[in-house]
């Protein structure tokens, strides 16, 4: 009995309407990437287990998809460790490789194999599928593909401001009003850790309260009292909770709360500086908005953080999201080289532009004109036509077989091409063709020049 064919939960197959709508998206992204300057590289989808494991996090780790050795990968298995049944240490003895969990780490891992041929600042993107074993749920996949663009080489705080004209840029393109731009400051909560005296354990408490708009208030106190932050901590922090206001007023409130720390005061002031140089550069169609409880749980974020959520009224978890991490290639041997970067959320952002029905009609547009066959002759000279118009941009094709006209013109309404060309021996003879319009059945009798001008209107 044949086996019913399936695919891997997390993944999806594509078909030619979406693939289109994904490529549209594709395109405005990287039309906009190159506007920006900056320039386009490729990386293997596997790398090597070591440049992944330990640059995400323990729960980053979790997700990484694990390539098993080739061949009898049992005979170099640690033997202690598969006697104990101990998956974590078995694992490095019969896994090598990987496939990547995001784009920024193999990045890093480029930037440090290519030093000596890139000029600096670094200015690159990267548009490729990245693999997370997540749970999959409602614009969350196992494999999706992640719109990246990072500059490294630089420290300027500039860069912050232009990677938030680049969302803008993007998300007006693409007719997407009303996207918020969340963004924090890594040194803003390293400050706040060290008001309430958890300096060592800042990454679960940002882990934490990173859950935030998961699960509230309540629920990120729990997660850090089972962390082992004391009651005391917690009450130190309670104010930022409450934040409310524009942008101003909540780094009026947490200026009160970071008065004593040095750190949490100098990102204060660089929030200050982007602030400051977004307001005399208007944005076109986002909303810039402080977000001090963003933290996005990736451990080699130092500065600035970014995250995107889709117009309100739309249910959607982050639609891009970035920042600076200025000791990433540090990990691989580079040291002093500071790098800030931002993702686009391709399938998501697909999905919030279907909600909202913001598709142009025409991305989904085809094959403009089907020649109808009526037999070996007449399709010589339609083949002839359609060669001629492929010539000229225009998308032509011919029925394959000589089937009833009814179904020829059926096959033509079911992909919704907008018009159909009949020609049979009487055209023949004349040297014309008969357009159809599908819509309004209109029909016209013309030679190949005004064929060619009426399909190119």
């Amino acid at each position: 009995m044949a086996q019913k064919p399936s695919i891997p939960k997390g993944t999806r197959d594509f078909s030619p309407e979406e693939v289109a709508k994904r490529n549209y998206i594709f395109e405005i992204i990287q039309n906009e990437f190159k506007k920006f300057g900056f320039q386009q590289i490729e990386t293997p989808s596997f790398e090597n287990s070591s440049t992944l494991m330990g640059k995400y996090g323990d729960e980053g780790d979790r997700l990484i998809f694990k390539i098993l050795n080739s061949g009898d990968f049992l005979k170099k298995a640690d033997k202690t460790a598969l006697e104990d049944k101990d998956s974590l240490k078995l694992t490095p003895s019969i896994s090598e490789k990987a496939l990547r969990y995001d784009l920024t780490v193999p990045f890093a891992r480029y930037v440090v194999q290519h030093q000596n041929e890139i000029e600096f600042p670094f200015k690159r993107y990267q548009i490729q599928p990245v693999w997370r074993a997540d749970r999959p749920q409602k614009g969350r996949f196992r494999e999706f593909f992640q719109c990246d663009a990072d500059v490294v080489g630089s420290n300027s705080l500039w860069q912050e401001v232009e990677f938030v004209q680049l969302y803008d840029s993007v998300f007006n393109s693409l007719g997407l009003e009303g996207v918020t731009i969340k963004i924090n400051n890594r040194k803003v909560l390293a400050g706040f850790a060290e008001v309430i005296g958890e300096q060592d354990r800042l990454i679960d408490f940002t882990v934490a309260l990173d859950k935030l708009d998961k699960i509230g208030e309540e629920g990120v106190k729990k997660e850090m009292r089972e962390k082992g932050i004391s009651e005391e901590a917690i009450d130190r922090i309670q104010p930022i909770f409450n934040l409310k206001g524009d942008f101003a007023a909540k780094i009026k409130g947490i200026k009160s709360i970071l008065e004593s720390s040095e750190i949490g005061l100098k990102g204060i002031e660089e929030l200050e500086f982007i602030q400051e140089a977004i307001n005399s550069m208007p944005l076109k169609t986002a909303n810039l908005d402080l977000d001090v409880t963003l933290a996005r749980g990736l451990n080699y974020y130092t500065g600035a953080i970014y995250e995107v959520s889709a117009p309100e009224g739309v249910k959607m978890g982050s639609i891009g999201g970035g920042g600076r991490y200025d000791d990433l290639t540090g990990i691989f041997g580079l040291k002093n080289m500071s790098g800030i970067g931002i993702s686009f959320g391709l399938d998501r952002i697909y999905l919030v532009i279907e909600e909202l029905g913001l598709f142009p009609a025409k991305v989904t547009q085809n094959t403009k004109v089907l020649f109808i066959n009526f037999g070996e002759k007449e399709a010589l000279y339609a083949m002839n036509a359609v060669r001629n118009l492929r010539s000229e941009a225009i998308t032509a094709e011919l029925y394959p077989d000589t089937s009833k006209m009814g179904k020829q013109m059926k096959y033509a309404d079911k992909r919704d091409i907008p018009f159909v060309v009949l020609a049979g021996e009487e055209e023949m003879n004349q040297g014309k063709f008969t357009l159809k319009h599908m819509k309004t059945g209109e029909q016209s009798n013309l030679d190949f020049e005004e064929l060619k001008l009426k399909l190119k209107n």
